[in-house]
């Protein structure tokens, strides 16, 4: 990409003006944004927010090529997990009657986007350009292991409890839960990154692929990055958070389920991931988009649970975790759709289509319940 800015001019760095621009006109906006928005702010804002998600992307993929692998897909997986631990707790503190299952509901829904949207729509870009994907067995099952634990041990298992009545953890029991999604999202963190750090490397690109053979970003050009990351990271959760009560409005007016809140919410965080993980696995480089959204689903529940653990035993607050019954079936279908789909060491095109096949049915059977 050639760049012709005086910022590459005077300092040599590369990158596009628009994703430095973006996250400033996301700040702008906020200071205008009041308690009550009008339409036209809130479609403003909404567009704001959308080029600020894409904005992130590219800050993310820089810092990401410049750090290597694995590391480059930890570092995004935990910022996105930072936003979702602050936009859940924000509202958890305003709202108490919504703030009791949103932990819960955007937790089921970003495993069900990325278990059956992201990586259902690589696998589906991936298998219809290049019929067959390689990725290393080992890694993938690895974090697999890890995922079906903490999902069951933080989604499934407070409907069998006792203490309490209802799908809830006593405070005892979740705290118990808080440790041990940290001890499984660390255990797998340390062996993505130091143990087994070979499992998580992509195998060779392809001869094509220029963002692989690129060479890496400078030092000031990652710094850059790194810091508008961060910037365009938190002006997502004040946006969200600034329109959050528009998109509970729609909600409602549309008679669908509470729940659908927390599908949008986390639809919204996991853009720049789902972005990241779809461009990487239509660039043949499926390894990177399989560590970009299972790491993710592993650092939504791993730290979003204990965060939200620590603020409801804090304040006194009651949570609820437990999935109803169908939202179970669909978690252990996509679980188990997945285990199978990455048992063969290749993937193609009609493993994408199932998963993506899931996911309508999820959408559609949370908007028709």
């Amino acid at each position: 990409m050639a760049f012709n800015h005086f910022l590459y001019r005077k300092w040599k760095i590369t990158l596009p003006l628009w994703c430095l621009i973006s996250p400033v006109i996301g700040l702008a906006l906020l200071g205008f944004a009041g308690e009550q928005q009008s339409g036209v702010l809130s479609a403003v804002m909404g567009l704001a927010l959308i080029t600020v998600v894409l904005s992130a992307v590219h800050h993310a993929e820089v810092v990401a090529h410049k750090v290597g692998e694995p590391y480059g897909t930890l570092i995004l997986a935990l910022a996105i997990t930072v936003i979702e631990v602050s936009l859940i707790v924000s509202i958890m503190l305003n709202e108490a009657d919504q703030g009791a299952t949103l932990a819960r509901d955007t937790v089921f829904a970003a495993i069900m986007l990325i278990l059956s949207g992201i990586i259902g729509m690589s696998l589906f870009i991936g298998g219809y350009r290049f019929k067959e994907q390689a990725y290393i067995k080992a890694g993938v099952s690895a974090a697999l292991v890890a995922l079906t634990a903490i999902s069951v041990l933080t989604l499934v298992l407070p409907n069998y409890t006792t203490t309490e009545a209802g799908p809830v953890y006593s405070s005892s029991q979740l705290i118990f839960v808080a440790i041990i999604s940290l001890v499984l999202y660390g255990g797998f963190v340390a062996v993505q990154t130091v143990r087994h750090r070979d499992y998580f490397l992509p195998k060779d690109a392809a001869p094509g692929d220029e963002d692989t053979h690129a060479a890496p970003p400078s030092g000031l050009t990652t710094t850059v990055s790194l810091v508008f990351l961060l910037i365009a990271l938190a002006v997502v959760v004040l946006l969200s958070k600034k329109l959050s009560p528009v998109i509970e409005t729609i909600v409602v007016n549309l008679g669908a389920p509470k729940s659908l809140v927390g599908v949008i919410i986390a639809a919204v965080i996991l853009l720049p991931e789902g972005l990241a993980a779809i461009r990487a696995a239509s660039q043949n480089r499926l390894q990177t988009s399989l560590n970009l959204a299972l790491g993710s689903a592993l650092a939504s529940i791993g730290l979003t649970i204990p965060a939200v653990a620590i603020v409801a035993h804090t304040l006194d607050f009651r949570i609820t975790l437990g999935i109803d019954a169908k939202s179970t079936l669909l978690l252990i279908l996509s679980l188990f759709t997945i285990s199978i789909s990455f048992n063969a060491g290749k993937t193609n095109i009609l493993q994408g289509i199932v998963l993506l096949v899931i996911l309508a049915t999820y959408l559609f059977i949370t908007v028709v319940p």
